[in-house]
């Protein structure tokens, strides 16, 4: 299940990659959810879409993670506690940090301003990320404004093996430690602010006829994907 709501932007391109990637992805609506909530049942891994859901109105992802608790309850918890995977990419990372499904926040840039622009990330070995096994660096781009992530113990948080991807080079929005993604305990809910979904093909990368941007998204969608077949 790729789930939207008011705003998010990325739902298509998530879609895409997860089609790419093996899984059978459908296209959900929160207001579709709202009315039937037994979908999320039916589902065996779950997206949260990046984009400005409800216009970032009240804070980014505040809106979402209040309408996606009122909507179902308890029931992402146990989508969780049931072992799928969950992913939340940018306003989707804002979301699960909101509802409490992963640890810390999301402040706004240092720099003031919205980013726009190509990072690299690497996977973190000590990870317990299942999205993220096996995995090295990935090339792909951030658009966001409120992408600092901060967080009281950074250092517990990487004993505990949740930080799942750190910014390589430049840091660009200013987040404790450089961490650009993290998991939850179990390490089936990742959270990340940068978009793999919009690197999963060679020619996405605007450096491409030049010989850069090895470093693909598609692979963190596969790895996801994998484990949710054979769990």
């Amino acid at each position: 299940m790729v789930l939207a709501a008011p705003g998010t932007n990325r739902d298509h391109d998530a879609a895409f990659a997860l089609d790419l990637a093996g899984a059978e992805p459908r296209l959900t609506l929160l207001a579709e959810l709202a009315a039937d909530p037994a979908l999320l049942h039916d589902a065996q891994l779950l997206v949260l879409a990046g984009g400005f859901s409800y216009a970032d109105a009240l804070g980014a992802g505040r809106m979402w993670a209040l309408s996606l608790v009122h909507v179902i309850g308890d029931a992402l918890t146990q989508f969780v506690e049931a072992g799928k995977p969950v992913i939340g990419i940018c306003n989707g990372f804002q979301v699960l940090t909101r509802t409490g499904l992963l640890p810390g926040s999301l402040a706004h840039n240092v720099s003031g301003q919205f980013q726009c622009d190509w990072v690299t990330v690497q996977a973190q070995p000590s990870s317990r990320c299942i999205w993220t096994r096996d995995l090295d660096t990935i090339d792909c781009p951030i658009a966001h404004g409120e992408g600092r992530y901060v967080h009281p113990d950074t250092a517990a948080l990487a004993a505990s093996g949740q930080i799942a991807l750190r910014y390589v080079g430049a840091n660009p929005n200013g987040s404790l430690d450089a961490i650009a993604g993290v998991c939850d305990p179990s390490g089936v809910v990742l959270g990340l602010m940068p978009h793999p979904e919009n690197h999963v093909v060679a020619r996405q990368h605007p450096q491409h006829a030049r010989g850069a941007g090895a470093g693909s998204g598609l692979a963190l969608f596969e790895q996801g994907v994998r484990y949710a077949k054979e769990r």
